[in-house]
């Protein structure tokens, strides 16, 4: 494996925990990151929109869990909110509903998870 695979394949793993895209750096576009090595350009990264990483993020967790995030008990799901909370979730446009909907909860619920943390 040569030194420009290396990088890649380590890089790879950061990509991937993203939800983003490695690109050959010629095909980068003005939004995407292209990443060196000694010098030359050779991937760039394309990061996914903040609605998509989301989606991303979501998956992640239920693959972590190891079943459907709405099966959790609400200790486990209050859990999932303050590790998305810490991620910026509920900054993403109808975050709060797609956080709600995968947890199986209502938003009322969502809130009431947030601000119980606040208030500790």
């Amino acid at each position: 494996m040569t030194a420009v695979e290396s990088f890649v394949a380590a890089v790879r793993p950061l990509v991937d925990a993203m939800g983003g895209e490695l690109l050959p750096p010629g095909e980068a576009g003005p939004d995407d990151v292209v990443l060196a090595w000694e010098g030359a350009e050779v991937v760039a990264v394309r990061l996914p929109q903040l609605a998509e990483s989301l989606d991303h993020i979501l998956t992640a967790l239920e693959r972590r869990e190891g079943r459907p995030l709405a099966e959790l008990d609400r200790k486990a799901k209050q859990g999932i909110v303050r590790t998305l909370e810490a991620r910026g979730a509920f900054a993403v446009r109808h975050g709060v509903e797609t956080v709600a909907g995968a947890l199986g909860v209502s938003r009322f619920t969502i809130y009431n998870y947030l601000n119980r943390d606040k208030s500790r």
